[in-house]
């Protein structure tokens, strides 16, 4: 069964307007209710409750969240795009929304913001550092999108690297959730057996190297992923917005 068509943008911006007061400053946004409601779960039962066909309140606060990842959302809203990421600290805005929209029950939204970070990394041939993945972890549950493609992209990052970065050893040793989800990520490659060496097997193909014991080292240093990622994952510094960065 085909996926029912969506309604064209004409449609959703009808004359019904409400109010939705944001932050703690309660900046004032007037929004179409259909469009709104349309596409988020979450402000139809706001707006409408059971009844379907009339809201029983034209205003709505929201003091717990920021400006600018509300920003962002409106104008996915209207739009239905987002505006790629022009460096890595871009990201960070783009975290924040995708957290709306899981609170908003948008999985429209949270699935282009999913796709559009996935890009950026791929296409500046980097991947997510520490920080993004811990704030990901603190504020999303199990097998959540995000999570699953952040962390199978750094499980593809710590496979390949010879070296396990200090902050990275740090936090896999501290966060065995983290640690399960990367064994996890990479039992999804379903990888042939004849292409994973085989500690039983005493050959140099198939096993350790000879003469060589113990695991792989520590890097010292700064990992060799992207300058941005290796700045804001210094041990000790508290993410850039403000939220608890560890992962429990």
């Amino acid at each position: 069964m085909s996926e029912k068509a969506e309604k064209p943008l004409h449609e959703l911006l009808s004359r019904s307007l409400v109010d939705i007061y944001v932050g703690p400053d309660s900046t004032h946004w007037i929004l179409h209710e259909k469009l709104l409601c349309y596409y988020s779960p979450f402000f139809a039962h706001t707006f409408y409750g059971k009844d379907k066909n009339a809201s029983s309140t034209k205003a709505f606060g929201i003091p717990d969240i920021e400006d600018g990842p509300f920003e962002l959302f409106v104008g996915w809203l209207y739009s239905r795009a987002l505006r790629y990421p022009d460096s890595e600290t871009d990201i960070g805005p783009l975290l924040d929304l995708y957290l709306l929209s899981t609170r908003f029950e948008m999985e429209a939204l949270g699935a282009d913001v999913v796709e559009t970070v996935r890009a950026w990394y791929h296409n500046n041939e980097t991947y997510p550092g520490l920080r993004r993945v811990q704030y990901i972890y603190s504020n999303t549950d199990e097998d959540n999108p995000m999570r699953e493609m952040m962390v199978g992209a750094v499980a593809r990052y710590l496979t390949l690297s010879e070296r396990i970065p200090p902050h990275w050893d740090k936090a896999l040793r501290k966060n065995g959730q983290l640690a399960v989800d990367i064994i996890r990520s990479i039992q999804e490659w379903h990888l042939e057996g004849r292409s994973v060496p085989d500690a039983r097997d005493v050959s140099l193909e198939r096993g350790r190297a000879e003469g060589k014991v113990g695991f792989s080292a520590v890097m010292d240093g700064e990992s060799n992923m992207s300058h941005a990622a290796s700045q804001e994952e210094v041990d000790g510094e508290e993410p850039a917005n403000g939220q608890n960065g560890s992962v429990e």
